[in-house]
């Protein structure tokens, strides 16, 4: 059986109540007296009906002059008995706050001394007076102590106005009191998702909403006190309270690998120098040596010039690592093919593969559109994945790469069929030093490459995903923007990469496949 909703009334506000009461015995008024003064009329031409009629010239004037001076004395009394009703109403509007064009009565009138209305009245004032210190007494314990108790907790708390002012923060939200003396956050957003850029968001399409951030610092690496907060906010449009900030310190689990990664950094960054001289000398000794080398000896200059060049790109993407924790890892970008990306450190792999005892196949088709690629850093992800796949390949086994068009960009697969992941190890893969029970005691490395990998190919305006079958092998697959699809937005950066950087931090789960 069907059940009817019931009719949503509107609700009436007390300022709506005098305009309906007066206008209703106002009616009631005319209607009476036009009842009446058709009574008179009907009544006066009977007792004179040999000398008035209908058509009487002297029935209507008299008529309607006696309708309208009675109407008006009428109308007088009715406002002289309903003044108490709307002095009353006037009063009880004042004291709920709402809005009206009625004047909030005095008391303090002779009149209203005289009639003994003041007392009325001032007992609404003094009701209304006395409740509100009663609530504020009453409330004024209760936020004392939540206040007190926010103080205590580890959590911070910052709750903001509409006009985005923090008007209260507990002891352990980061904040710092402005040369305006204005309270201000301490958080060192990325600038394209900042909390700004969120309730500017929120401000033009939202009632309610709510974000979470996670990572975010409140002082620039090297700054001592650092901190490191995942932040969740909720937003209530036109709200006394409209932003309410959650701040939980997560300094304990997410220091070590600040550090770690700051030394990494620090020893890159000294390491940029050597490298540097290195490939300089090979440079120099390649142009005075170039009429007296063998093929095979320039071969070879040629190959330690080009890998010295890779390993300085690595270095500079390694150093970058720290900015892709804001999104500023910035690249510029060119037309150019897989298989040109491919070329740089197609006979590394190769050789790698060979050593290893596996089997590199390679099938990049020749007409896949032209991709939006800094080709160094791109050439990197690659050697990095198809590394990755010989090192956790089984022996004898084959690592393949492929290349396909999806869409408005290009796939490029590379797939093992060695030893696999789990579900729970492919959740965390991408993050920074996360390395496996089983690959720590296995295979040697960082946990950092991946992670550079996926800052490369966001930086690019790509996505890198994973499919895994805990025994069965992996499937790594970057997807990078076709170059005619972003072409436009690259001219008018001049060729930088900021347009493209994409603004989501987090993984879409789908059984065994991750995609950033």
């Amino acid at each position: 059986m069907a059940v009817k909703e019931e009719e949503i009334k509107p609700i009436k506000l007390a300022s709506q109540f005098w305009p309906t009461f007066f206008r209703q015995r106002l009616i009631v008024l005319i209607t009476t007296q036009i009842f009446l003064m058709s009574a008179f009329t009907l009544i006066l031409m009977l007792i004179l009906s040999k000398t008035l009629t209908i058509n009487s010239l002297i029935l209507w004037p008299v008529t309607i002059a006696l309708f309208a001076v009675s109407l008006g004395l009428n109308v007088m009394i009715l406002l002289s008995t309903a003044r108490p009703t709307r002095d009353l109403m006037a009063a009880i509007i004042t004291v709920s706050g709402e809005k009206s064009a009625l004047t909030p009565p005095n008391p303090n009138t002779s009149e209203n001394e005289r009639t003994g209305f003041r007392d009325a009245l001032q007992t609404i004032y003094e009701l209304s007076t006395k409740k509100s210190s009663e609530i504020e007494e009453a409330a004024e314990p209760q936020i004392s102590v939540v206040a007190e108790a926010l103080d205590i907790t580890t959590c911070g708390f910052v709750a903001m106005n509409k006009n985005r002012k923090v008007i209260y923060a507990n002891k352990a939200a980061p904040t710092h009191i402005d040369i305006d003396g204005l309270q201000t956050l301490d958080l060192l957003f990325n600038e394209k998702d900042s909390l700004d850029t969120w309730l500017n968001e929120c401000s033009d399409n939202s009632v309610h909403a709510k974000h979470v951030w996670v990572r975010i610092p409140d002082r620039l690496p090297n700054q001592e006190g650092r901190r490191f907060f995942d932040v969740i906010a909720s937003y209530q449009k036109s709200s006394t309270i409209e932003v309410i900030l959650c701040l939980v310190d997560k300094t304990d689990s997410y220091i070590t690998e600040e550090e770690d990664l700051d030394f990494i950094s620090f020893a890159a960054h000294e390491l940029r120098g050597p490298i540097t001289v290195i490939k300089g000398y090979v440079d120099i000794l390649q142009d005075e040596l170039h009429d007296v080398l063998q093929n095979d000896q320039a071969e070879l200059f040629n190959r330690l010039s080009i890998s010295s060049s890779r390993l300085s790109g690595y270095i500079d993407n390694i150093l970058n690592t720290s900015r892709y924790d804001r999104r500023h890892l910035k690249i510029r970008l060119n037309e150019d093919t897989v298989t040109a990306v491919y070329d740089i450190i197609k006979d590394d792999m190769q050789l790698r593969a060979s050593v290893q005892n596996r089997l590199l196949s390679v099938n990049i088709p020749a007409d896949l559109p032209t991709i939006a690629v800094d080709r160094a850093s791109m050439s990197e992800v690659f050697g990095n994945l198809i590394d990755n796949a010989i090192k956790y390949s089984n022996e004898g086994g084959a690592i393949n790469v492929t290349a396909k068009t999806n869409g408005n960009f290009v796939d490029v697969s590379i797939q093992d069929h060695g030893i696999g992941m789990p579900e729970s190890v492919v959740s965390q893969l991408f993050q920074k030093f996360y390395r496996s029970h089983r690959s720590r005691e296995t295979v040697a490395g960082t946990g950092i490459g991946l992670y550079i990998s996926k800052a490369i190919v966001e930086s690019h305006g790509g996505t890198v995903s994973v499919r895994s079958q805990d025994g069965r092998g992996s499937t790594f697959i970057v997807s990078l923007p076709i170059y005619s699809t972003v072409a436009d937005k690259l001219k008018t950066g001049d060729n930088s990469n900021e347009g493209l950087i994409s603004e989501g931090n987090g993984w879409i789960k789908n059984h065994s496949m991750f995609r950033g």
